[in-house]
């Protein structure tokens, strides 16, 4: 069987939508759009940094994300120590943070609201240019 193109969203729960076939005909699109599906914000931490993957426009709106510093940082590779917790959201680029004493990395990208905690070192790779928000307390 192919790919699938377009689905029949007829489900009332949007974040499962029900794919139907109509006869030989490819999939088709039923309802809301595929627009007004937004994945559910997903939080974790690893390593000591606090990920929200997807937060609410609210969340951010509340904090006043869109009003803090900018930053951003073409691909490169360097250490850096937190001297202050910081709270960022990357607006672009997908950056793999390793903390000092660790081999494994904590992957960041686009979308991510992440919280760095007072006192970690660690290496950033950046595969992708980042642009972030950022805020030190």
């Amino acid at each position: 069987m192919g790919c699938i193109d377009l689905i029949n969203l007829t489900s009332t729960n949007i974040y499962r939508p029900v794919l139907t076939r109509t006869s030989n005909k490819p999939y088709i699109t039923r309802g809301p759009s595929m627009a007004a599906i937004r994945a559910e914000s997903v939080a974790t931490e690893k390593l000591g940094i606090f990920i929200e993957k997807n937060p609410p426009e609210s969340k951010l709106t509340q904090l006043g994300v869109r009003s803090w510093p900018k930053w951003c940082c073409p691909p490169s590779k360097f250490p850096w120590t937190y001297d202050a917790k910081e709270t960022c959201f990357l607006l672009e680029g997908k950056v793999k943070v390793y903390p000092d004493g660790s081999d494994e990395g904590v992957e960041i990208e686009a979308g991510d609201f992440v919280v760095f905690p007072k006192g970690m070192s660690c290496t950033w790779d950046v595969s992708v240019a980042v642009d972030k928000h950022y805020q030190f307390e």
